[in-house]
């Protein structure tokens, strides 16, 4: 399930394959991995065009091309964006493919379909990327702006975290792993949270974060997870045995000990 640092790890592999590439042309082998665009539009705003850079905000991915057209990659749940080094294997479950003047492509992978690609001009991707919150790993993200952020909320404390428009790119996983560093219960309304709990949950947001990071970027299988998918195994701070209960349409995973309902 890609979150900000699987959609990372992606970007900084973009960078170091395609940036520079010229696109010959792109393919669509389902319709509903090009949406609100068409076809006929990706085709004819891509065609012939330079990457010229790669940019992730939140979860989002941004390919710019010359010519001031923007692709925007949400992943969703299965989806990848990688290169293939010959434009004529591309896996089954590929939605895009931008053949490169090279030979290789550049491919939009989801088995299950549910990733989105679209089609934007720069002031549409500006847009886009002003209407999410903070970088959580940007100089912007700071415990100030944060704990102002989260006193003016009367949201669960997951489900605030997971709103992009607080914190761009905090997903179900890492959420949930954040909380239980600083010892937050994810139902607690984030206005009834302690300031020095809320200044220890934006640093526990980081840590958590840019230890994801490296560890995607480094090629390790999975991030060492305190809490998230280990129902009813023992919390490895306490012995409690940890919970799951649903929260906004998800499952949560805390410790009912090291993270009980008062801040």
């Amino acid at each position: 399930m890609p979150e900000l640092p699987e959609v990372e790890a992606v970007c900084r592999e973009l960078r170091r394959q395609v940036l520079g590439a010229e696109i010959a042309r792109s393919r669509v082998f389902r319709r509903s991995g090009v949406r609100p665009a068409t076809p006929a539009l990706l085709a004819r705003r891509t065609r012939g065009r330079t990457i010229t850079a790669v940019d992730r905000r939140g979860k989002n991915i941004f390919l710019h091309l010359s010519g001031g057209t923007v692709l925007r990659v949400h992943l969703r749940m299965t989806g990848d964006l990688r290169v293939v080094g010959d434009a004529r294997l591309r896996p089954a479950a590929t939605r895009v493919s931008f053949e490169l003047n090279d030979g290789r492509s550049l491919i939009f992978e989801d088995p299950r379909a549910l990733g989105v690609l679209d089609v934007l001009s720069l002031p549409e991707a500006a847009t886009m990327m002003a209407a999410l919150g903070p970088e959580p790993l940007g100089e912007e993200f700071t415990a100030g702006s944060f704990v102002m952020s989260a006193q003016r909320s009367r949201k669960p404390a997951k489900l605030f975290l997971m709103d992009q428009s607080h914190v761009a790119g905090l997903g179900n996983i890492y959420a949930a792993e954040a909380l239980f560093r600083a010892r937050v219960h994810p139902a607690r309304p984030m206005n009834r949270v302690f300031r020095s709990k809320l200044v220890a949950l934006h640093a526990a947001i980081v840590e958590v974060l840019r230890e994801a990071v490296e560890a995607v970027c480094e090629g390790a299988d999975d991030f060492p997870r305190q809490v998230y998918g280990r129902e009813d195994q023992p919390c490895f701070r306490c012995g409690a045995r940890i919970r799951r209960m649903p929260q906004g349409g998800r499952s949560t995973y805390f410790c009912p000990h090291c993270q009980k309902g008062s801040a």
